[in-house]
């Protein structure tokens, strides 16, 4: 199975509770007017897409209607896909063009960080890139022994401490690995803990720090790893973690366990971060870049190409 016909079945619930009825909406109106957009703005909100990224979707078709004097209702369908591609932008590849370069990501405890970094290291693996992890995670009981097990099936080097130690001096150990070996990639895991922002900003201050004295003028990623099953309390943690690190994209995870996968828009659109990856899956493969017209498409059930 493709990639896309993964995400096609992981997006089902999401489609079922919202974009796989739209097409009923369509069909059950005989003119475009304002009860058909009502309607679709109900189902918006139903698939957790905020209400802010709603009411502009809902303007933005209207607008649409009224400029390309549309009429029939099943072409409303067409011109809604248009909008929601535009909403949630093309993802962004990694910028890795240093070596080594650095990427680092966070997110609170259960959002799937660890098997993201895993299934990360294997893509850049495969692409003949050799990468190097820090466990620096160090509080989370069994996080160092989950994140060896995925470094294990990914064929990558984990620098590790044990547990309780300095995340800090992890990363420290592992950067010199990384230049001693001549590693193309730093992979840096960190706590994923939101109860204490000050600890967590202090935290991920000293990371930075150590980042930027042993390995200045590298590229440097700063992935955000949101669980899509929490809808729009992943846009809260989106921005309590936008306090604390300058984010570079978003890793969107579980969406195959969701009927609130229109928080994707709603993410997009309140905090303007690219999404770079998503996954549908636990499988190595099940995590992939994030493309909008894939997306879009299997939201809607159609096929890959389709626009």
């Amino acid at each position: 199975m493709g990639f896309f016909d993964k995400l096609k079945s992981g997006l089902t619930k999401t489609k079922n509770a919202f974009f796989g009825q739209i097409s009923e909406v369509v069909k059950s109106f005989r003119k475009v007017d304002e009860d058909l957009l009502e309607e679709l703005e109900e189902l918006m909100i139903m698939a957790d897409m905020g209400a802010e990224t709603t009411e502009s979707v809902i303007d933005q078709l209207r607008d649409r209607i009224k400029e390309d004097k549309i009429t029939e209702a099943e072409d409303v369908q067409a011109v809604l896909k248009e909008i929601l591609r535009e909403h949630i932008g093309e993802g962004e590849p990694l910028s890795l063009t240093t070596k080594p370069s650095v990427i680092l990501v966070i997110g609170v405890n259960g959002v799937g960080k660890t098997t993201s970094i895993g299934k990360i290291a294997a893509r850049l693996k495969a692409d003949g890139k050799q990468v190097i992890v820090a466990a620096a995670d160090t509080f989370r009981a069994a996080a160092i022994d989950q994140l060896a097990v995925w470094c294990d099936r990914a064929g990558v080097d984990l620098i590790r401490q044990n547990e309780g130690g300095d995340p800090a001096a992890v990363v420290f150990d592992a950067a010199a690995a990384a230049k001693k070996r001549g590693a193309d990639v730093l992979i840096v895991d960190t706590a994923g803990r939101l109860h204490n922002k000050k600890n967590l900003m202090d935290e991920l201050a000293k990371i930075d720090r150590v980042l930027s004295r042993e390995l200045p003028d590298t590229d440097r990623e700063t992935l955000l790893v949101l669980d899509s099953t929490t809808g729009q309390n992943a846009v809260m943690q989106a921005r309590e973690f936008m306090n604390a690190a300058k984010i570079t994209g978003l890793i969107l995870t579980k969406l195959d366990g969701t009927a609130k996968g229109g928080a994707v828009f709603s993410i997009k659109n309140m905090l303007g971060i690219p999404a770079k990856f998503i996954g549908v899956g636990e499988q190595m493969d099940d995590m992939q870049p994030f493309e909008a017209e894939m997306f879009v498409n299997a939201l809607f059930d159609e096929t890959e190409g389709e626009v």
